[in-house]
């Protein structure tokens, strides 16, 4: 750490100087722009970019399939809005891999093909994306998923369960754009300007929209589950309506107390749901001990069934926690 005087300068301009070291790797020199953000009390400082698109190239030679596809993912969520991929010659599984990651991301597209490189161009205006929107959307989606998922179990509908399990890609969809928005704001305060949205508050979204990515994958279990079950006694069907009810209400409690800009309301939404996941483990115990009367194939699905939905509560209780936190007082 260095420290600095700060000077007065033509009896109203306060000035400080740069150090040295910083200025010379990050290229700022006599004529350069710099940019001051405000951020409580703090000042953050950043040479202006010329450019606002990031371009970055990755060799994919070692690269083919769920790796490569990874790969393409990490590059979009670092923050990159053109990637190039090279290799000696791209081969046709590589190709497959690489529209697989472009499907599975939000305004990616495939802008170029040669023999030995791809290059992906993100179309979508990072300034125009809102990790608030973003997170709402992962909410209603994950939420009717889980309710959705039950009613396949319950009523023995297998297109009900195939749907909830193609709407995990949506999610999966969103995580990503939540997860890239994130990271712009923790490279760049003027990402986080233009979002109009403080950096402590894009932590909450972020860790909240990973427990409704949880949630997402969870209600697609169960759709996997459903799917290989038959019918199941009308008792068991009514306790786990019950429960998935109770889970989805924690989710709701806890995202409105998330998003709420009353400090009280989000102390007592976020408490409220915290205390109705305690109430939902006995409600899960009740279950598992009518389960014990059932075909032992039939009850270890179930059980499966069980544990999803509550954990669905317990990452409901998560996000009721960084609601609580969000709502505290501030240093």
């Amino acid at each position: 750490m260095e420290t600095r005087k700060v000077q007065v300068t033509g009896g109203s301009t306060y000035t400080v100087s740069l150090p040295k070291t910083w200025a010379t790797e990050n290229g700022v020199e006599a004529g350069t722009t710099v940019e001051f953000f405000p951020e409580g009390d703090s000042l953050l400082l950043t040479p202006r970019s010329e450019s606002r698109r990031q371009e970055g190239t990755l060799d994919v030679s070692d690269l083919e399939g769920e790796r490569l596809t990874r790969a393409v993912m990490t590059m979009y969520v670092s923050g990159f809005d053109i990637i190039r991929l090279q290799a000696t010659r791209i081969t046709t599984e590589q190709r497959r891999a690489i529209r697989d990651a472009t499907q599975s991301l939000v305004g990616v597209e495939i802008l170029e093909e040669t023999t030995d490189s791809v290059v992906i161009q993100d179309l979508l205006d990072s300034s125009e994306l809102s990790i608030v929107n973003a997170v709402s959307r992962m909410r209603l989606i994950a939420i009717s998923m889980l309710a959705d998922a039950v009613t396949a179990l319950i009523e023995n509908d297998d297109d009900v369960a195939l749907d909830v399990i193609e709407r995990d890609d949506d999610v999966d969809r969103l995580w990503l754009v939540v997860s890239r928005i994130f990271r712009a704001t923790l490279r760049s305060p003027r990402a986080a300007e233009e979002l109009g949205v403080p950096r402590e508050d894009c932590f909450d979204y972020h860790s909240s929209a990973r427990q409704l990515e949880r949630v997402a994958d969870h209600a697609a279990k169960i759709s996997n589950l459903a799917l290989k079950l038959d019918d199941i006694p009308a008792d068991v069907a009514d306790a786990l309506a019950d429960l998935r009810a109770d889970a989805s209400d924690v989710l709701e409690k806890a995202m409105d107390a998330l998003y709420a800009e009353d400090s009280d309301e989000a102390n007592q939404l976020g408490h409220a749901a915290r205390e109705a996941v305690l109430e939902i483990d006995e409600h899960t115990r009740t279950i598992d001990d009518m389960l014990r009367e059932l075909d032992p194939i039939q009850a270890q699905s179930l059980g499966l069934i069980v544990d999803s939905l509550s954990r669905s509560a317990d990452y409901g209780g998560n996000i009721a926690e960084t609601a609580l936190q969000k709502a505290a007082p501030r240093p």
